[in-house]
């Protein structure tokens, strides 16, 4: 859900967050030497490039500093006579930070991330596909390994498309099966936070692990960028599930103009509040939508809500606190605040009593970090400032209203397309036993002749095995489905496509 990965207010302590938090800009260092003549200036670009070439694609590894071991992925392109690039901490959930300095020369590579004083730098040596040297960041010094990630081409055509929703363009991939078509096609829909198409948690890619084993069976899948990510525009604090429904819908219309796709058999996939948003285009739950509900042939809800919004969000906070170890005191006292945010949100009433309660917690959380993570924080009112506010403009943004109003209920009531609903049994953000009971029911109220409800055992909201199912426990976990969730999937929507 977009509270709790994407824009909620959990805090992950690790230099990879840190970068992120200080993310700013830097303008690179102007040339002082003295210009070259027209021949060294010609040999020297050309031994650049020859380097260069040496450098440029995919990278994965890690970084060892302060006891820490950070997994890290680096990817550089080129850039007129230089470099550019970024790089990954996919622990932290951090992607995409711009390289400030990248420069490559004599096999050795130097790269600088941030402004000072929070400047990241790894100095480095090629040898063969592997990348070895030294990292530093705020007086922490440590060592960093990089191995080249050779990418083989699937055995199917991957398209890069783009399609518009009003004034919106939205960026995404579409898998077309190898032999003849047209084939049945599936919409991924991200759940909450802006996400790109691969919709990537802690490293885990869900949606392009989704999307390659179901386009290896044979079925068509368009995944995209969300608003305001990677290759499209718009996003504001002010869209909501519906908003989203309305690109979901020229997901749909797109399709429907491409002849590989096979008339009348396009489904739609949501993951968390994704599965919201599935309804709404499904059922026709909001107006202007660019299809209508007989476009769509099928849907399938990957831990989607069945309960109310301000009803799950507090069974929610008082999952994970439990499954943190907190007590009885606490966990009473996390139900409280969540209870009072969403009556803040839902009234507009409270919020002066919301922001101090919240600030009293984040003074809490800095006063109980060690000297180390304080030091690497920095400025600790500042911090829990910026916490506040962060929070703050999640709680009072539109996006949050309308989650904490929303009844899946009538929607599913509604619903008339065959349905499989997916659950993970140690999932923490939409708890299974809860929400797979409110989803039957209202099923079956509606009298929906063909649905199914599976649940994945010992699978978290991400449907990978978990232990807790803990949101803390994701970054640890290996980056793969749980077993026999994929095949679920792909046998359930082929065998509604034939």
């Amino acid at each position: 859900m977009r509270s709790s990965i994407g824009r909620g207010a959990a805090l992950v302590i690790g230099l990879a967050m840190i970068l992120a938090l200080a993310q700013a800009c830097a303008p690179a260092p102007e040339p002082t030497a003295g210009a070259p003549t027209v021949s060294e200036s010609t040999a020297a670009a050309a031994a650049v490039a020859s380097d260069r070439a040496d450098l440029i694609g995919n990278w994965e590894g890690r970084v060892e500093v302060a006891g820490q071991e950070i997994i890290t992925r680096m990817a550089f392109e080129a850039d007129g006579d230089g470099l550019k690039g970024t790089v990954d901490f996919p622990q932290q959930n951090v992607n995409g930070i711009p390289l400030d300095v990248a420069t490559f020369a004599d096999g050795k590579l130097h790269v600088e991330v941030l402004p000072a004083p929070r400047t990241a730098v790894f100095d480095g040596a090629l040898a063969g596909d592997a990348i070895a040297g030294t990292f530093e960041q705020a007086g922490y010094k440590g060592a960093f390994e990089l191995a080249r990630v050779k990418a083989e081409a699937p055995p199917y055509a991957a398209e890069e498309v783009t399609f518009r929703n009003g004034d919106i363009t939205l960026a995404g991939t579409l898998t077309l099966p190898e032999g003849q078509g047209p084939f049945p096609a599936v919409v991924l829909i991200t759940g909450s936070g802006a996400s790109t198409r691969d919709e990537e948690l802690f490293g885990f890619k869900v949606f392009g692990v989704l999307a390659d084993h179901l386009t290896w069976q044979g079925i068509a899948v368009l995944r995209y960028d969300d608003r305001g990510v990677g290759g499209s525009s718009g996003g504001s604090a002010g869209d909501t599930s519906e908003t989203f429904a309305g690109d979901v819908a020229a997901a749909v219309a797109y399709l429907e103009g491409r002849p590989e796709i096979a008339a009348g058999k396009i489904g739609l996939l949501g993951h968390s509040e994704g599965g919201l948003i599935a309804l709404i285009v499904a059922t026709g739950g909001t107006a202007g939508l660019a299809v209508e509900p007989d476009d769509v042939a099928f849907v399938v809800l990957m831990a989607g809500p069945g309960l109310p919004g301000d009803k799950l969000i507090v069974e929610q906070g008082e999952a994970i606190a439990k499954a943190g170890g907190a007590s009885a005191e606490e966990v009473a006292r996390q139900k409280a605040m969540q209870e009072q945010i969403a009556a803040a949100a839902l009234t507009g009433e409270g919020w002066d009593a919301v922001e101090a309660k919240l600030r009293q917690a984040y003074e809490e959380a800095a006063a109980a970090l060690t000297d180390e993570q304080k030091q690497a924080v920095g400025d600790l009112d500042a911090w829990v400032q910026q916490m506040v506010d962060a929070q703050m403009a999640v709680s009072q943004s539109g996006w949050m209203k309308f989650f904490l109003s929303y009844d899946p209920a009538p929607a599913l009531e509604k619903l008339r397309q065959p349905a499989l609903a997916l659950f993970g049994e140690r999932d923490l953000q939409v708890p299974a036993e809860s929400n797979r009971a409110a989803v039957e029911a209202a099923l079956k109220r509606g009298g929906n002749a063909d649905y199914e409800i599976v649940v994945i055992p010992e699978a978290n909201h991400l449907f990978q095995l978990a232990e807790t199912g803990s949101p803390t426990e994701y970054a640890t976990l290996s980056p793969e489905f749980a077993p026999g969730f994929l095949s679920t999937v792909s046998d359930w929507i082929l065998a509604h496509t034939r």
